[in-house]
This record gives structure tokens, sequence and C-alpha cells, in this order.
């Protein structure tokens, strides 16, 4: 287990969040490979996509695996000009967490979970690497990361 994971599990220790943590020897950088390592339906992964706003703030868009976020729509939502999607560099400076592994929780950010996602009772996020995923409720994962919940895919 890296130390992304470490301090990833640390946070939901600390802050008594329902989830389950799981460390694989496979990639779950892709959301086939993550539903291959997981042995559940791609259907139950969500994804995170970080996007940076004007004034360089962070907002993660959570959205169902197969779904794209939406910048024009996220950007409408929250009343500024449409947010770039962050780079690799940025998203390991802004998150703690690298591009592939990047939980949806546990670090400073405007969070938005797609209503699509709100379907499913239980999703897996990525887990702090890119071998590593978190099983968690979402009406828990909107509780963990106080999102606002929204239509936000294309």
């Amino acid at each position: 287990m890296n130390q992304h994971e470490e301090k990833l599990k640390k946070y939901i220790a600390e802050n008594n969040i329902q989830a389950e943590h799981f460390s694989f020897n496979q990639s779950c950088h892709s959301v086939k490979e993550a539903a291959e390592a997981a042995n559940t339906s791609e259907d139950n992964l969500v994804k995170n996509i970080c996007m940076i706003t004007a004034d360089n703030n962070l907002i993660v868009a959570i959205v169902k695996g197969e779904d794209k976020a939406s910048t024009t729509k996220v950007g409408k939502l929250l009343g500024m000009y449409r947010p770039r999607t962050a780079t690799p560099d940025e998203i390991l400076e802004k998150t703690g967490y690298p591009c592939g592994g990047t939980p949806s929780f546990g670090y400073n950010a405007i969070f938005l979970v797609d209503e699509k996602v709100m379907a499913k009772e239980i999703v897996y996020s990525g887990g702090g690497s890119q071998n590593s995923l978190v099983k968690i409720a979402t009406k828990e994962l909107v509780r963990a990361n106080n999102a606002k919940i929204c239509n936000i895919h294309k």
C-alpha cells in the first residue's frame, strides 16, 4: 500500500466515513480495469473529473463511469465562467492524489455529484492510487464531501 492509499484510509477512519478501501495488484485507472479488479459491473463505477475555475479553485464533478462531465453545465450551475479540465500535475497538487486514483472526498474542493450517480445505492470510486478503489454508498459519498447533487453529465 502506498502513501496516498494510507492517507486516504486514515482520512476515512478519522472522519468516520462508512466506506471500504481496496488495494489491488492490477490497474484501476480505466473504468473497465477498475470493474475487473473489483469484480463488479462498470455501471457501479464513478469518475472524479477535476476542473479548475478562472480563480484557480478546484471543482470535482463526480459522474458515472460511462459518462462525461459537462464543463458548460458546471459553469452555469455555479454561476461562473466555464471551468477547464485540470492537468495531472494540478490534480496531484490540489488533491494530494494522482490522476487515475483521485478519491471522491478527502481534500478541499467544490464537489458536485451527477444525479445519475444517485440512482445507484453503492459505487466504487478512486482509492488514492491507480491500484485502489473505495466502495461507498452514494448517500455516504454525498455526506463525506458535502456535495451538491445536480445534472452535470454530457
